[in-house]
């Protein structure tokens, strides 16, 4: 048996009038996910618990079968561990964005979707001149760095950059929020003065995120099965890594709506042929929801269906039995351009066995009792739809 977890990330939506009342999910072109939820078990699941910031950390954490009120500590060490970075007991991480601010405005959480070639050389001199007292910054992938620091300065309440897009910023508070505020004031000549040089967006670093580092099960461990997984984003690298799956580059998984899709998609195919599971990323969807793109969004839903899931399908068929669970990690509605913590829609597939049908969109969902999901990995792996 072969077992696959589908992650479009943030494709969960509300309805919209510039797509007559549908969602993305409704509107797009998608007539092999439709085929595929006509013998699925299709409802909708809870990815966010109660009191947990809408973060793809605590969504991708429930998809992968962890409850996150008890191994989330954080969504930076996830992406810490993810960049080789092995946190100290006595150490904590801190996302690290490299941002654009105008007039006290949260203009652009990514900097303008910065190029990694831009942004290494940008907080290489943001650590040259604000590292000290066990404080250090690594660079990471396009806007997305590292900050690790004493365990004591993650004593704050922070705002995700991309929770204020286009508002005016929220600053840290709490007992290290002094000491914060002092290291994202201090970074902006430095950050304005090395972006003018490359020619970047960037006006200063942004903190929040922080955690130490989770202690999380293995894979193999807790399923029996061992696997690998393919995305673009530290996050999710930071929890294959954690949980010991393989995690494999693909060239040209840029995280971003010009992503290599056809590369993923080989990628998981040619995992299969010798390990049992595979977590298959796409970023692209929640970018477009965090830009109010609705056009990109309907877009990238529509290649999930036509450049992976339509020869996906046709390659595991060669392969024999397969279980899969295909469910969005949390809503990133494009009239809001953040999270949500609604319930998303899921689709739970037995080659085996045929569920009960319906369709993959909110409107079918809406009104299905709402599941933990958390339990939907667990199940798929051990029981199936039997």
């Amino acid at each position: 048996m072969k077992y696959l977890v589908l992650v479009p990330d943030g494709a969960a939506d509300q309805p919209l009038s510039e797509l007559g009342g549908r969602t993305p999910l409704e509107y797009a072109s998608m007539p092999t996910f439709a085929k595929l939820a006509s013998r699925a078990e299709v409802g909708r699941a809870a990815v966010i618990p109660p009191g947990f910031p809408p973060g793809s950390d605590v969504g991708n954490m429930a998809i992968m079968g962890f409850d996150p009120s008890r191994y989330h500590t954080g969504r930076a060490p996830i992406e810490a561990a993810a960049m080789g970075i092995d946190l100290a007991d006595d150490e904590v991480a801190y996302r690290c964005n490299l941002v654009t601010v105008v007039d006290g405005v949260m203009a652009d959480f990514s900097a303008g979707h910065i190029p990694t070639e831009l942004a290494t050389p940008i907080i290489e001199a943001v650590n040259a001149e604000l590292s000290s007292d066990g404080i250090r910054f690594v660079p990471g992938v396009m806007y997305r760095h590292i900050m690790v620091a004493p365990r004591e300065l993650g004593e704050a309440r922070c705002s995700p950059p991309h929770d204020i897009s286009d508002d005016p910023i929220v600053l840290p508070t709490g007992p290290a929020a002094p000491q914060l505020i002092s290291l994202m004031e201090r970074s902006v000549p430095i950050v304005s003065s090395v972006a003018a040089e490359v020619g970047a967006e960037a006006t200063q670093i942004w903190l929040w995120g922080q955690g130490t580092r989770p202690q999380l099960e293995r894979f193999d461990q807790r399923y029996g099965v061992s696997g690998g997984l393919v995305t673009a984003v530290d996050l999710l690298r930071g929890l294959g890594v954690l949980t010991g799956l393989d995690v494999v580059e693909v060239e040209g998984a840029t995280g971003y709506y010009d992503t290599n899709y056809e590369g993923k998609r080989d990628a998981a195919l040619r995992h299969l042929q010798d390990d049992d599971f595979f977590l298959l990323h796409v970023e692209a969807s929640d970018e477009a929801g965090h830009n109010g793109d609705i056009d990109a969004k309907v877009k990238a839903l529509e290649n999930w269906d036509s450049r992976i899931l339509e020869p996906l399908l046709e390659g595991l068929t060669d392969m024999g039995p397969y279980r899969m669970l295909v469910m969005p990690d949390h809503p990133t509605p494009v009239a809001l351009k953040t999270h949500t913590s609604d319930p998303v829609p899921y689709m739970m597939v037995d080659s085996t066995v045929d569920g009960p049908g319906g369709q993959f969109t909110e409107a079918f969902t809406a009104n299905a009792p709402v599941q933990v999901a958390y339990d939907l990995l667990p199940r798929v792996i051990r029981s199936g739809l039997k």
